[in-house]
């Protein structure tokens, strides 16, 4: 099975295709295909790294489609600041938002 590495957002996900990954917002519209540029790594598990190439940084003509299924907001998060003897607290919440994708092709 081949799978890469892309990178979006700040983070790095290995891709496989018809895997659902959230990843975070991007200005595209839920049902379009698009394609992730930022490739680093793109392998096949059953050649034991026989087929393996690995990008400096990013590896030249390979792109991974995918199309995008849903836009939401994730789970609350709780962002909490205190100080001791000072009676400082500060309670804040963040939701970041994210759409959910699906990988398609990776070559």
């Amino acid at each position: 099975m081949k799978f890469a590495v892309i990178e979006t957002g700040g983070k790095q996900y290995k891709v496989s295709a018809g895997q659902k990954l959230k990843v975070e917002k991007m200005d595209v519209e839920i049902g379009a295909q698009f394609s992730f540029d930022k490739v680093l790594l793109v392998a096949d598990e059953q050649k034991d790294g026989a087929d393996t190439t690995i990008g400096t940084p990013y590896v030249a003509d390979v792109k991974v489609g995918a199309t995008v299924l849903s836009k939401d907001r994730d789970d609350k998060k709780i962002v909490f600041r205190y100080h001791n003897k000072n009676r400082y607290r500060k309670f804040k919440t963040h939701r970041q938002h994210y759409i959910e994708v699906e990988i398609n092709t990776i070559g």
